[in-house]
């Protein structure tokens, strides 16, 4: 059975916003699906028995989840660290007290150095600011944060949302292309070719009615649900092998070559979506999982 290091923990596909490119399709609509908190503190147990080191709780935007603080101190009390990755629009004291605790670190997304232009990805007006006054906050915390800068194209200032977050103090800031799964389609379909070739090799993603992916872009490519057979089950099964066994051919016949992206720094656990199992330094990588959202 192969081992996992990190799983994703889609806690609900609620979110104040509705990003054009959103890959989970969330937004105020959303809700927080079919699993109980029993549910998810069950997963995070079978994940530290399969050797899992790191969850991010995601969503939708986890934080509107009311039992992310307890499943947030549940995991880092079983021992493995805690990313939240949200949208850092609405942030309370008491989130801030909770991202606070040690082996929690946060990430998020950013768009523009511009508030109409980062308003016209994100859905909604206000979030521009919402979002830069956040991480300022995070940076002024000293909580560890990275910043994934998605280029969109079309215009967009990416060059000068990279300069802000410099300014602000972010330390850890990569930019990535749009990925064309979810909302971000544009004029093709989900496939293999939008994702790192490293699914389920490593790395599990759980959605909020159970349904098990091999990672948060491949939800078209199920391999089984938690609320009927442990993770341990699913990792194992016949069908996990078989998604295994589609990725490393898809991206065999079309290896790419070692980049920046792959070299040895970036891949722990920074390593680009778009980086191919062919690049050794990112594979067999336990810790190389895609770095944006």
């Amino acid at each position: 059975m192969a081992d996992l290091s990190f799983v994703w923990l889609e806690i609900t596909g609620r979110c104040q916003l509705e990003c054009r490119h959103c890959y989970a399709d969330s937004g105020p609509g959303g809700g927080h699906g079919s699993m109980a908190a029993a549910d998810w503190r069950r997963v995070i147990d079978q994940s530290v028995e399969l050797g899992v080191e790191m969850v991010q709780f995601i969503g939708g935007e986890p934080t509107l989840h009311p039992d992310l603080p307890d499943l947030l101190g549940y995991a880092l009390a079983a021992g493995v660290e805690v990313e939240v990755f949200s949208n850092l629009v609405h942030v309370t004291p008491a989130l801030w007290e909770l991202f606070a605790q040690p082996g929690v670190r946060l990430a998020c997304s950013y768009y523009s150095d511009r508030a109409g232009q980062h308003a016209a990805i994100t859905g909604r007006a206000g979030s521009y600011a919402r979002t830069r006054a956040n991480i300022g906050e995070a940076v002024r915390r000293s909580i560890p944060l990275r910043v994934g800068v998605i280029d969109m194209g079309e215009g967009q200032r990416v060059a000068g949302a990279v300069a802000e977050l410099r300014d602000l103090g972010v330390a850890e800031v990569g930019v990535d292309r749009l990925r064309q799964v979810g909302r971000g389609v544009r004029g093709g379909a989900e496939g293999v070719e939008q994702l790192c070739g490293n699914c389920a090799s490593g790395v599990l993603a759980v959605g909020a009615d159970g349904a098990v992916w091999p990672c948060v872009f491949s939800r078209w490519l199920p391999v089984g649900n938690v609320r009927e057979a442990d993770l341990a089950l699913i990792l194992a099964g016949r069908r996990t092998g078989q998604v295994r066994a589609e990725m490393e051919a898809a991206f065999n016949k079309q290896p790419k070559p070692c980049g920046p992206q792959c070299a040895p720094a970036r891949c722990q656990p920074t390593c680009s979506p778009s980086c191919s199992p062919s690049c050794s330094p990112c594979a067999p990588s336990k810790r190389c999982w895609p770095y944006y959202r």
